[in-house]
Formats: structure tokens, C-alpha cells, sequence
């Protein structure tokens, strides 16, 4: 920003006291000028002079700056400045040879500064004589382009449900055989778990909530004896068992097909019963597993090892002469519209994933506000429920209302990545900014979009350089904020044009880049987009001094007019 130059009379007008001349204006520097909002302040240094001869060596000069708006002011931090004889406390300035002076004004930023005035209040006295000293206006608007960053732009992230319409179940039955024989035996026929699997079969074949996906029926022998002796165990255990369970569908009048197939050497069940039983020295046959690929070379090391071996023949090798069947079951849960009905009518009817997934079926806020509601109530253990409730709330502006939950998901899911992203998003919001940086350095690994939410925190804080490394290559207003502020210009206008979902702000910032770059008619064309999206850009754009060279212009009077 440029320096501003006002003419000031009034400096030494406090000094003449006694000779009755007035004094010659002198020039008052403000810097900024226009004046910038960085973060929450508004910064400004004021320099001037003090005529040579002209401050009286008793007089005492006190200057306050004032930011002047509608419906208030903001009174900066005073100096004073004394003669050289003055019994007052204060910078010291030479009657002979005057001097330069410098203040600065810190003043906490509102809305309503848009629109102000930097003024100059003066009290003065020499000896005991008061000196009335009228302010002085030194610089007029406050820029609050960085304003334009909204914690809103950050999209929160919900926490997803894990709602299946369909959930399969496997459930399985072992027949074993005697070594060397593919005969059903009765006693395993009648065991409970194949007893269990053939009713299981029925019961997903006639109950209206299930399916029966897939019947497998599965031949194996034990990798002991030869590869042609082996594939003919498996092969007959298959065919034998796969008759049985045709009988017994037929029976009970189930219509469904058969997956067969056949493992002539069951290498990878011989690990897992060797790995889960209590048999000395099976770290040994293992690494024989793992050192030799060849089947035939395998069966000849472990044999080789007598004293594991007849362990394996007696508790290992029976288990694997058999055959497998698997029944693949589809529970299918409740339709939409049934999850929807029982949402709003009788909500404890649904598990926690349904009553979730019932929010995501509504069009509005509010209906998923009493969800949510509701989720929170009947299981308050999930912090989900008040993760969601809370993202509810913020995007309906309740912004206190989104912290309180945020806290409740916290105190059950303190280390939560989404939970603490959102936090801080909320807590940008409410204009908490040290607590906001807490939430987000504990966010890492959020689905949400963090470089976002520590571009937007950083450009809230004025730390712009900060702010476009955090970004990256996001395209949002946010971002855009930040290039117009870095006066990255040709950046800004490219992030704007790859904004997903354009707004009013999206076009209003255009509008501002076509400022500071002189091209007026991407100020107008902006401008009225802004306008014809929200008609609150208008009374925005008449205050913003972004604009201040275009305000006097016809075109543009039409726009926020």
C-alpha cells in the first residue's frame, strides 16, 4: 500500500503560545493508507514533524488516534510529547530545532470499519494555559479483503456409516474320512455342524430377509501318498459328498446349484492345523514349508524328521481327509423408504449403522438435525452421533451449538483425526484461533481436506506466507483470499476459475482481483455475478474501498444501486 499525505495545521498550535502567530501546516504520514485489516487488527504508523521554534519549551501535547465509524470508534493508544521545561512525563521535542515523531495505533477490527475515518485527538496545554486543538482526519476506509476468508468455506467432515444392504455370512461343515476311503460315514453325517449347514440351507432358502448366495462343496486329501492316489481321494470325496447334499436340497425342496471343486495335496490346510496344534519341533516342518515348493521333496523332508512325523501322522494328516461344505448366506436389510419410516417413527428399532445411514436419505438439515438428534440418545457411546450433530448444527450457522458436540465426540474418541478437524474449523469460526490451531495439529490423517483448514487459520492469523504453503494447490475462495493478499494476482484468478461450487464470494473476489489489476471490466462483469448471487454484495460493495475508484462511475452505481 502507498503511503497517504495529509496537510496538518495543528501540530504547533499548541506550541505558539504566546506569540500569537499561527503556524504553517506541516505533513502527517499514515502507513497503510488505505488502512488493512491483518488477522483480527488494524495496524497503522503515523509520522509527522514538529516545526523548528515552534513547540513551546512548557507546553505538553497528548495524541490520540481514533478509527471513527458508523455506531462507534475504536481510541488507540495515546503519547504525549513535552517541552523542554515541562514538568509532564512525556517524549521530549526542542523548541530550537523541533523534530520528528512517529506513534502507532493498534485497533481490534469490526465489520462496521469498512466504512471510517483515522482521526487525530489532541489535548494541549502550555504552563497553565489549555489549548483547544480541533482532530484531524488522516486516512479514510479500512481494506477487509482477508475478512473474505471464512472458516464456512472449510467443508467439515462427517463420520460415514458402515450400513450394508446386503452382509453375507459364511458358514462351514468339515466331513472327514478314514485314509485311503472316500465313504460317508453316518457318524459324520449326523455331526452338528453339517446338521447345522443343511438346516441353515433351508432356512436362507424360505425366510423373506435372506438368500442364499452360493453352496460349495469342496474335495481334499492330505499331502501324504502319491500326487495320482491323492487326486482321486479328492476327487471321489467331492463327488461323494456333493451327492449327499443334492439329496438332502431335493429333500427339503431348496433349488439351488453346486460349486464343486477339488485339492489334491491340502499343503495350505496342513500349516494352519500344524501352526494351531501342540506339536513338539513343528517350527521344523514349518521351515521345511517354507525352503521346498515341490510337493513330492516337502513329504520327503518331514518324513525324514521320524521323530515329528508320527506326531503328524496321528493328529495332523486326519483332519485333512476331507471335503468342505461352505454356505455363502445374504441377510438383506431394510429398504430406504422402511429405514426412513423408522427414523422418524420408531428410531430405537434401527441399529446405530442404520439410523446413521438414515440421515444421509434426507434432503434437509433439520430432518437430519433429529436424527442425529435421536443417534446421541439411543447410543450415546458413538461418538459418531455427536460428530455429525455437530456438522449439522454449523452448517446452520449454530456455531456454539457445533463446539458442544464436537467436545461430546472428543471425550469418547479423543484422538479422533475428523472430530478434531472439525473442531477447529468450528472453533475458526467462533474467532478462536489459538484453540482452533490445538484441534488441527491433532487432525493429521483426516479424510477432511486439512491444507484448507491451516490455509484458512493461517490467512486469519495474517500470516499469509504461511497460508499459501498450507494451501497448495487447493482451489477454493479461501485460497483465492490468500493469493489477492500475497498480491499473487494471475494465481488468484486461476484458483477462482477451478472453484468447484462457485458463490457470490467466488465472483466478489474476482471482482476485486479486476481492481487492484485495473481492468474494469472484470470488476462490472464480477461484480453484477456477485450481485445477481447474493444482494448483500451491494451494500458490501458501496462501503469497500476495493472499489473507492470505481464508486463515482455510472456502471458501477447501477450494479449496487
Amino acid at each position: 500500500m502507498k503511503k497517504s499525505i495529509l496537510l496538518v495545521s495543528v501540530f504547533a498550535m499548541a506550541m505558539l503560545i504566546g506569540c500569537g502567530t499561527a503556524v504553517q501546516p506541516e505533513q502527517v504520514t499514515v502507513n497503510p493508507s488505505p488502512l488493512v485489516v491483518v488477522g483480527d487488527k488494524v495496524d497503522a504508523t503515523i509520522t509527522g514533524t514538529f516545526p523548528v521554534k515552534k513547540f513551546s519549551k512548557k507546553a505538553v501535547l497528548t495524541v490520540t488516534p481514533v478509527l471513527v465509524y458508523e455506531g462507534g470508534e475504536a481510541v488507540g493508544t495515546p503519547v504525549t510529547y513535552v517541552g523542554e521545561k515541562a514538568k509532564e512525563n512525556g517524549t521530549s521535542v526542542s523548541y530550537k530545532e523541533g523534530g520528528k515523531f512517529s506513534m502507532k495505533a493498534s485497533f481490534a477490527y469490526v465489520p462496521a470499519m469498512a466504512s471510517s475515518s483515522l482521526v487525530l485527538r489532541f489535548t494541549a496545554t502550555n504552563g497553565k494555559k489549555v489549548v483547544e486543538i480541533p482532530e484531524m482526519k488522516i486516512a479514510d476506509g479500512v481494506i477487509a479483503t482477508a475478512k473474505l476468508a471464512q472458516a464456512e468455506d472449510v467443508k467439515p467432515q462427517v463420520t460415514a456409516d458402515k450400513f450394508q444392504r446386503i452382509i453375507q455370512e459364511v458358514q462351514e461343515a468339515d466331513i472327514r474320512f478314514l485314509i485311503q476311503q472316500s465313504t460317508l460315514r453316518k457318524s459324520e453325517l449326523k455331526s452338528e455342524d453339517v446338521e447345522n449347514l443343511t438346516a441353515a440351507i433351508k432356512d436362507a432358502d424360505t425366510t423373506e430377509n435372506k438368500a442364499i448366495n452360493k453352496i460349495e462343496v469342496l474335495g481334499y486329501a492330505s499331502p501324504d501318498g502319491g500326487q495320482d492316489l491323492n487326486e482321486k481321494l479328492a476327487d471321489a470325496r467331492q463327488t461323494k459328498t456333493q451327492e449327499y447334499l443334492q439329496k438332502q436340497l431335493k429333500k427339503a425342496e431348496v433349488d439351488a446349484s453346486i460349486i464343486s471343486d477339488v485339492t489334491a495335496e491340502d499343503w495350505e490346510g496342513f500349516q494352519k492345523v500344524l501352526e494351531a496344534s501342540n506339536i513338539q519341533d513343528k517350527e521344523l516342518v514349518l521351515r521345511v514349508l517354507s525352503m521346498y515348493t515341490d510337493p513330492e521333496e516337502r513329504e520327503a523332508q518331514i518324513k525324514n524328521l521320524s521323530t515329528v512325523f508320527k506326531a503328524i501322522a496321528d493328529d495332523v494328516l486326519p483332519a485333512l481327509r476331507r471335503s468342505r461344505l461352505v454356505l455363502t448366506t445374504d441377510l438383506i436389510g431394510k429398504s430406504d423408504d422402511e429405514i426412513s419410516a423408522l427414523a422418524k417413527n420408531d428410531p430405537a428399532a434401527l441399529n446405530v449403522e442404520e439410523l446413521l445411514y438414515a440421515a444421509t436419505l434426507c434432503n434437509n438439515n433439520s430432518d437430519k438435525l433429529a436424527i442425529y438428534k435421536k443417534v446421541t440418545e439411543i447410543y450415546p457411546n458413538d461418538y459418531r452421533g455427536f460428530n455429525n450433530l455437530g456438522i449439522t448444527y454449523f452448517a446452520q450457522g449454530k456455531v456454539s451449538e457445533a463446539r458442544q458436540c464436537y467436545a461430546k465426540a472428543l471425550k469418547l474418541d479423543s484422538k479422533n483425526a475428523d472430530v478434531n478437524y472439525n473442531a477447529g474449523i468450528a472453533a475458526m469460526a467462533d474467532g478462536d484461533l489459538a484453540k482452533a490451531e490445538e484441534f488441527l495439529g491433532k487432525a493429521a490423517g483426516t479424510s477432511g481436506n486439512l491444507k484448507a483448514a491451516m490455509g484458512t487459520l493461517y490467512t486469519m492469523k495474517g500470516d499469509y506466507a504461511a497460508a499459501k504453503n498450507a494451501y497448495g494447490n487447493t482451489a477454493s475462495n479461501n485460497a483465492a483470499v490468500q493469493q489477492i493478499l500475497n498480491e499473487d494476482y494471475a494465481a488468484a484468478r486461476q484458483t477462482l476459475a477451478k472453484v468447484e461450487n462457485p458463490n457470490a464470494t467466488t465472483a466478489y473476489l474476482a471482482a476485486v482481483v479486476g481492481a487492484r489489476t485495473n481492468d474494469r471490466e472484470a470488476v462490472y462483469t464480477n461484480l453484477a455475478l456477485a450481485v445477481k448471487r447474493d444482494a448483500n454484495m451491494k451494500a458490501k460493495a458501496q462501503k469497500d474501498i476495493e472499489f473507492a475508484k470505481y464508486a463515482a462511475d455510472e456502471k458501477f452505481q447501477a450494479i449496487v444501486k
